[in-house]
């Protein structure tokens, strides 16, 4: 799972926990966020596009059975808002929304989750194999 952001080429991506330098110190992963935007030259009032991804694999002895993908679309803030969430909760704003996923609701941000959309496709492809 990881934070992809377009304007930076799709960093962090898989290296989101450790992105400011030291694994999971959400703080400096958003002072380091917000730098490499300004270095892009994004501005206050921007809104690079950026995409939560989760990607999940099923294998058994070394072969990969099947391999899904769940994503939320987003752009980013160039400042932290809210409180809530963790990570890059507070310079996320999902599309379709004007507030970010550390100002929305708990249950609003879990019923788009990466990470559950992904988990919805190894359930149903479970389910399809048990058929």
């Amino acid at each position: 799972s990881g934070l992809e952001v377009d304007v930076l080429g799709g960093r962090p991506g898989v290296w989101s926990s450790s992105f400011g330098g030291e694994e999971g110190n959400h703080a400096r992963n958003n002072l380091r966020m917000m730098e490499e935007l300004r270095r892009a030259g994004v501005k206050p009032g921007d809104k690079p596009s950026a995409r939560f991804r989760c990607v999940m694999v099923l294998a058994r002895n070394g072969s990969v059975l099947a391999e899904f993908s769940g994503s939320v679309e987003g752009h980013m803030l160039t400042a932290p808002a809210g409180e809530g969430g963790f990570g890059y909760d507070p310079l996320f704003v999902p599309e379709g929304h004007e507030l970010s996923f550390a100002q929305l609701p708990m249950a609003v941000k879990n019923s788009m989750s990466h990470r559950a959309r992904a988990l919805a496709q190894v359930v149903e492809w479970m389910k399809e194999c048990r058929d």
